[in-house]
């Protein structure tokens, strides 16, 4: 009774094993033609048991390859005939990652249990390869991604004539991909064809590749010209890409010949005083030709200086705080500072003003009105944007990124582009952003919180920057490599244009000059200020007065070494200097650049943090191998 059992249940098994949807015979009859191309006629016989197999089965056959030099290579493929059981079938094709899938069957005819002879027939060319002494067919006969065992397989192939068998060579490899296994035999037909026989049935993800070499000079082999025009045709949006950037950067080089040229740099000698007339804010806003939220910060700290508020460190926050001082004999911009921030340029004394995001709608009317009073006071006297060449580049641009995608050539690609090249127009904005405030932060890093800082605010823009990273290499995969090329690279040129176009006028540049040699004053070290003649004095008055342009030039740290040891020889002598106009935790008579650093990056991030809606930023011969050579792919059933 016992044998009686197992004998049941290995026959049940074997039945089961035996009854499992599979590929019965694969034979590919493979046609080579005089002008290198091929017909393929791939019979392949399949046991159906409406698991997989329901309506037919489907065929992948890889189009798209890399040459040696990295250039996209792709052959050409085209369906002639679908039949099953020697009818005509219906079939549809679809783009795949690397080619094209063939559905054949129709979606609404289900088949029966049972077996079915599925005929392919298709054109391919560009698979052959042409070497000094011989042309060869390296075909991949099945393909490895099959999802059924094949229990054999047969390939014969038909040469553009009849050779001698000392003519030919051929072999094959087989199993996994990358295998080298001999499991096949080679006839010899009596017309010259080759015929390839496995001698054992292959698992799923197994098969067999072949190759055959002959003599040269039958089959037509590409001219040079022939391969040039097939590299452009093959990487057609990397020619846009290309193209467009050449044209985009050849506009802006006209548009700066013509427009954006700066005048001759005068001489500049050492100042020791800021230009008459300018405040520390008009002077950055016109040297940087444009507003940040440094120039807020130097007015902020130039109105302290005078005696009109207090910068108070509570918390986390700055507060600016009203004194009882009139303000008279101010620049414009900084009435306007004043009258936004209290609501009236003497208002009343004590009256306060965090910076922070609860109150983002007045800290950006106040940054608004300031940068408005000094475009109006300075912008087209001392220099011109010349904003509105842009346009045509930006435009340019926006169509040359749309005529890339087109040239794809693929819908499928063409959508994932689309969808990705808008996510990142808007994400890369908000990662430059990011990277601009942490290299700022990195340069202010000079104490123990600036330097924890900047280390919060690089740990909070890796993820964004990881994320533009990988978002690139996505498109760079799925669609094209010249899409995210062209993205970075037009927006690079527009970015830099956007700064070379700014130009001084006549005017402007001598005020620069002006600019310039206060600057080298305010930048010296303090062994080589012996080189100066007659400079003024120092103290800690000069150090005050002249703070607020320090930070406006970027030079503020510099500027304060340069006292550290009258600071320290003061409180040494118990005539301890403080500024009054500052209160916080920042303040070291041994180390005034602490100081510096949290007014000149500390205050600035904080401006930009209040004038931030809260939700506006996102958070979010042997060589050869089993699977090589062309053809390929494989199939499954639907």
């Amino acid at each position: 009774m016992k044998k009686i059992l197992i004998i049941l249940i290995l026959l049940l098994f074997s039945s089961s094993v035996y009854s499992a949807e599979r590929i019965l015979s694969f034979q590919s009859d493979i046609e080579i033609s005089s002008d290198s191309s091929m017909r393929v006629t791939e019979e392949i016989t399949v046991l159906a048991e409406g698991k997989e197999i329901k309506r037919g089965i489907y065929r992948d056959f890889p189009t798209d390859y890399r040459d040696r030099f990295g250039n996209r290579y792709r052959v050409g493929f085209e369906v002639l005939d679908v039949r099953r059981d020697g009818a005509s079938e219906g079939y549809h094709t679809k783009k795949i990652n690397n080619g094209i899938r063939v559905y054949l069957g129709r979606s609404d005819h289900y088949l029966n249990q049972g077996v079915y002879e599925y005929e392919l027939t298709y054109r391919t060319d560009r698979q052959l390869g042409y070497f000094e002494k011989h042309d060869e067919l390296y075909w991949n006969v099945t393909g490895h991604d099959w999802n059924f065992p094949i229990d054999s397989v047969e390939a014969r192939v038909t040469l553009p004539q009849f050779f001698a068998d000392d003519q030919t060579t051929a072999e094959a490899y087989t199993g996994r991909y990358g295998g080298k296994g001999n499991d096949y035999s080679i006839e010899r037909g009596l017309s010259g064809e080759i015929v390839f026989s496995s001698t054992r049935p292959f698992a799923s993800k197994e098969g067999m590749t072949i190759v055959v070499t002959w003599p040269k000079g039958y089959v037509v082999e590409p001219t040079a010209r022939d391969e040039v025009v097939s590299v452009f045709r093959d990487n057609q949006a990397w020619v846009v890409a290309v193209c467009v950037l050449v044209i985009i950067l050849v506009y802006y080089l006209a548009a700066w010949f013509r427009v954006g040229k700066d005048p001759a740099e005068g001489v500049v000698l050492a100042e020791y005083t800021p230009p008459p007339g300018f405040s520390p804010a008009s002077s950055r806003f016109i040297e940087r030709m444009g507003y940040d939220h440094k120039a807020f910060a130097a007015a902020l700290i130039n109105l302290a200086v005078q005696g009109l508020v207090e910068i108070i460190e509570e918390n986390k926050d700055y507060v600016v705080k009203r004194t009882a001082a009139e303000a008279t004999d101010l620049a414009a911009g900084e009435k306007t500072l004043l009258k936004n921030i209290f609501g009236s340029v003497n208002a009343s004394a004590g009256k306060r003003q965090t910076l922070s995001q609860k109150y983002h709608a007045k800290i950006r009317r106040a940054l608004n009105a300031h940068e408005e009073s000094l475009r109006n006071d300075y912008e087209k006297k001392f220099f011109v944007t010349n904003k509105w060449w842009l346009v045509p580049g930006v435009v340019f641009t926006l169509l040359s990124l749309a005529a890339t995608l087109l040239a794809l050539d693929d819908g499928e690609r063409i959508a994932t582009g689309g969808f990705l090249l808008a996510w990142l127009s808007g994400w890369t904005v908000g990662v430059i952003v990011l990277s601009y405030r942490t290299i700022n932060a990195w340069r202010g890093a000079r104490t123990g919180g600036t330097v924890v800082a900047a280390i919060f605010m690089t740990l909070f823009s890796a993820p964004f920057v990881i994320a533009e990273v990988v978002v690139i290499g996505v498109m760079a995969h799925q669609v094209s490599p010249a899409l995210p090329a062209l993205l970075v690279g037009a927006i690079g040129l527009n970015l830099l244009f956007y700064q070379l176009l700014k130009a001084p006028t006549r005017a402007g540049r001598r005020l620069l000059d002006k600019i310039a040699g206060f600057r080298l004053f305010l930048d010296v070290a303090e062994k080589d200020e012996m080189n100066f003649k007659n400079p003024p004095e120092k103290t800690p008055e000069l150090f005050e007065k002249y703070l607020p342009y320090a930070l406006a030039l970027d030079v503020e740290h510099r500027w304060a070494e340069r006292f550290a040891r009258l600071f320290a020889d003061l409180q040494g002598s118990g005539d301890t200097y403080r500024p009054l106009w500052y209160h916080g935790r920042n303040w070291s008579a041994h180390h005034p650049t602490m100081l510096t650093g949290a007014l000149g990056n500390s205050l600035s991030s904080a401006l930009s943090s209040a004038a931030t809606a809260p939700g506006s930023s996102s958070g979010s011969g042997g060589g050869g191998f089993s699977g090589g050579g062309g053809g390929g792919g494989g199939g499954g059933g639907w």
